[in-house]
């Protein structure tokens, strides 16, 4: 029997190589779509600009059609992963571009289901002019999107493209509010910060392993039925060695009120709809990388 084909985006990078890995386990069969080669490469990767439809829409054709097999799914985590290091334009025309141009050539072949990676940036916090305090604790899926950043504002934009796509086509589009994602190395670095515990304050102290992220994105192209959903990954405890409690009293005393509700060092993401949507369950913590 065929390996199912899944076409993976930005999977020369930090998340998009764990991605990458994890479908190849899986015994899924993958190719890479990337402006550059992977370090160690796993599957087939091919050089392309994701901002030229035509390119995309030539690599999804030729890979839809061999053998016969048709492409199962689009991961698309390509993109200029965080706000200020290009110009605001060029990350927002960048990061809206090409995750239009992914959607538009997965519907024209037909290809019926797309993961996007979001962000919690959306939710205007982690690049805001002024830290502020989210209207209340734990964050969830309903909480508002008060991006003032080109980053942030291009994730909002993006799901908001997903859901169009969907009442288009019917495709399903899964948009992941990812919150900061950690590899294996980046735990003791991280845990230099609990002398400082205000450097990740912009974050909430949230934190995704990739491994747990690749998981959940594999999770994402194997549901059927989801339509378009934003679902936030985010572990289930912070990346402080305070409780949850100690960091609302310190830092955002205004929302006192919701420690009851996070005990221990429970994060400050609520992860109970993908738990609940894509049976995601956590493997990795942080206390013990």
């Amino acid at each position: 029997m065929m390996k199912k084909r899944i076409v993976v985006t930005g999977g020369s990078g930090k998340a998009g190589k764990w991605i990458v890995k994890e479908l190849v386990e899986q015994g899924y069969e993958v190719l890479n779509l990337d402006w550059k080669l992977p370090e160690v490469p796993l599957c087939q990767t091919q050089i392309l600009d994701l901002n030229d439809l035509g390119q995309i829409h030539n690599a999804l054709s030729q890979y839809n059609v061999r053998d016969r097999q048709p492409v199962e799914a689009v991961i698309h985590f390509a993109a200029i992963p965080q706000a200020f290091i290009y110009p605001n334009d060029v990350t927002f025309r960048n990061n809206v571009m090409n995750t239009y141009n992914i959607l538009e050539a997965a519907a024209n072949l037909d290809i019926r289901k797309v993961v996007l990676a979001s962000s919690e940036s959306s939710y205007g916090i982690v690049f805001a002019s002024q830290f502020f305090a989210p209207n209340f604790l734990p964050i969830d899926e309903s909480h508002p999107q008060l991006s003032e950043d080109s980053y942030g504002l291009s994730k909002m934009v993006n799901e908001i493209t997903g859901e169009a796509f969907h009442r288009r086509t019917g495709m399903q589009v899964i948009s992941f509010r990812l919150a900061n994602i950690l590899e294996p190395e980046d735990y003791p670095r991280v845990k230099q910060t609990f002398a400082d515990p205000e450097e990740r304050i912009r974050i909430l102290w949230s934190y995704i392993d990739v491994r747990d992220m690749a998981a959940a994105c594999r999770l994402a192209m194997e549901k059927d039925g989801l339509g378009a959903q934003s679902l936030i990954l985010a572990a289930d405890d912070t990346s402080s060695d305070l409780s949850s409690e100690e960091l609302i009293r310190r830092f955002m005393p205004e929302l006192a009120e919701y420690a009851q509700h996070l005990p221990g060092r429970a994060s400050f993401l609520s992860n109970i709809k993908i738990k609940e949507v894509l049976g995601w369950k956590q493997q990795h913590y942080f206390m013990e990388q």
